[in-house]
């Protein structure tokens, strides 16, 4: 955890303003990824929409690592994520493609860690990302585009291995993010 003192709100420079516009573009276009996942219609253009808007993210995230760190940034960033990776999960439950479990399991704990996260950002503290949450995110997506990639309709199992392996990946950067906390409140003597 570190002090949200030295972080500015949205930054000035082109590189955080283009970081964070993609981000922002992530966040609004999710629902049409979740929509075309319903129809299933055409299949191609949704898993290729889906690599689209992974690309944003890793984009953004090199042009903001050009930039200084801005708070909108890193509040819109992995929520603009969790936004993409849940609209999707569920569209896949709705069109029996995933089970419900797994992705409830995801929803779990994205929702406990950004609870967590605000709670301390309310009180002075930011919990910087972790490695492993973004290498949760990026098998999270790979397993959602397993689901929605045409040649790997007939071997089902390949997805839903994909997404068993994120639910573990989701599951144990959520435990470090805990722990995390806990050590921060050991060395800065709040509770």
């Amino acid at each position: 955890m570190s002090s949200t003192a030295e972080v500015s709100f949205i930054g000035g420079s082109r590189w955080s303003l283009a970081a964070n516009s993609l981000t922002i573009f992530r966040f609004v276009t999710a629902p049409l990824l979740a929509g075309l996942v319903l129809e299933r219609n055409p299949w191609w253009l949704t898993f290729w929409f889906g690599w689209f808007l992974g690309a944003t993210d890793y984009l953004d995230g090199h042009m903001a690592r050009r930039a200084e760190p801005t708070r909108v940034g890193a509040f819109l960033d992995p929520l603009a994520d969790k936004v993409v990776v849940l609209l999707v999960g569920f569209a896949l439950v709705a069109v029996d493609r995933f089970s419900w479990i797994p992705i409830a399991l995801i929803t779990a704990r994205e929702v406990a860690i950004m609870a967590y996260r605000s709670y301390w950002g309310r009180r002075g503290l930011a919990i910087p990302a972790r490695r492993s949450a973004k290498y949760k995110t990026l098998v999270q997506g790979v397993a959602l585009a397993a689901a929605m990639c045409p040649p790997l309709d007939p071997y089902p199992w390949v997805a839903d291995w994909l997404l068993w392996l994120a639910v573990a990946f989701t599951l144990i950067s959520g435990a470090q993010y805990a722990l995390d906390g806990r050590d921060a409140l050991r060395s800065t003597g709040r509770r």
